[in-house]
């Protein structure tokens, strides 16, 4: 797209990507296959030594690293976790990530990690107390910052505005980036009853820099979120659909439980690059 946020900012698409997981530690760095790029999780990494450093280390010498936070509480009442940034900051230097990302929720309260990722009500209130925090943490780290699309399961009393519209106004009055999850707009989409493809059509997909695809649980009532499970066919074609309206976007194969082995990750990675590499033909 022209005049994206990825093209004002110089990021290139980077291909199809895995995890750095715990359990890929003693073969990742070794590995012969194709793997374009690599996501860590950063609060696993803050308190830096042992192995996970010199994995870590291994792995940003072969490929992109990317930061993707669960703990900056963007959204949360709490003052930002000082220590928690500057850490980061830190980390994103170390690996010399072109950008980092977190999610648009809360995390904390009163202090406390609720070791969830809790969806904030959508209204004008609550774009007007992120968008300063987005801009503070974009400024102490010095890269550019995406935000994704979480997954929730109740509407937040006091929303006036439509997810997508809610999405739009942080991002636009901060000048952040989108990750956007495929995965989570169709949990959404289907536990809320809208269509996935207009709630897309209506994003400014200029912003989307990056893009995770992942695994649910379907039950009778619901389906959860659950990064346990590979890309549904409805997810794939959604991402299909995303891919046609913006281009290539570095993708990631999102795997945080019931992880089957490397190869089987790598797999579901090769069937992303192979789309991506139709997209951009």
């Amino acid at each position: 797209m022209s005049n994206s946020y990825a093209q004002r900012h110089g990021l290139q698409p980077l291909g199809a990507g895995i995890g750095l997981r715990r359990s890929f530690y003693e073969t990742l760095p070794a590995t012969e296959r194709t793997v374009d790029w690599l996501e860590i999780i950063p609060e696993n990494f803050l308190a830096l030594g042992g192995r996970p450093q010199h994995t870590l280390d291994a792995c940003a010498e072969r490929w992109t690293v990317l930061p993707h936070g669960v703990g900056l509480n963007i959204g949360g009442p709490d003052p930002l976790d000082e220590e928690y940034v500057t850490r980061l900051a830190a980390l994103v230097e170390r690996v010399d990530a072109p950008f980092f990302s977190d999610h648009l929720c809360y995390s904390r309260l009163g202090g406390v990690y609720l070791h969830d990722l809790l969806p904030l009500p959508f209204n004008e209130e609550v774009v007007e107390h992120v968008v300063p925090r987005v801009r503070e943490v974009m400024a102490r780290v010095g890269r550019p910052f995406l935000l994704e699309n979480p997954s929730y399961y109740a509407n937040m009393p006091g929303g006036t505005l439509a997810e997508a519209d809610f999405l739009r106004h942080v991002a636009e009055q901060a000048d952040c980036g989108l990750l956007l999850d495929v995965n989570n707009i169709y949990v959404n989409a289907q536990n809320h009853g809208y269509d996935p493809r207009a709630f897309v059509d209506a994003l400014p997909l200029e912003r989307v820099v990056q893009i995770h695809l992942a695994g649910h649980d379907r039950y009778p009532d619901v389906i959860i979120d659950t990064h346990g499970a590979p890309v549904c066919d409805e997810v794939w074609s959604l991402y299909r659909y995303v891919l046609d309206r913006s281009g290539p976007v570095s993708t990631l194969i999102e795997w945080d439980q019931a992880i089957p082995s490397m190869e089987a990750v790598m797999d579901e990675a090769d069937r992303a690059r192979a789309v991506l590499r139709e997209v951009a033909r």
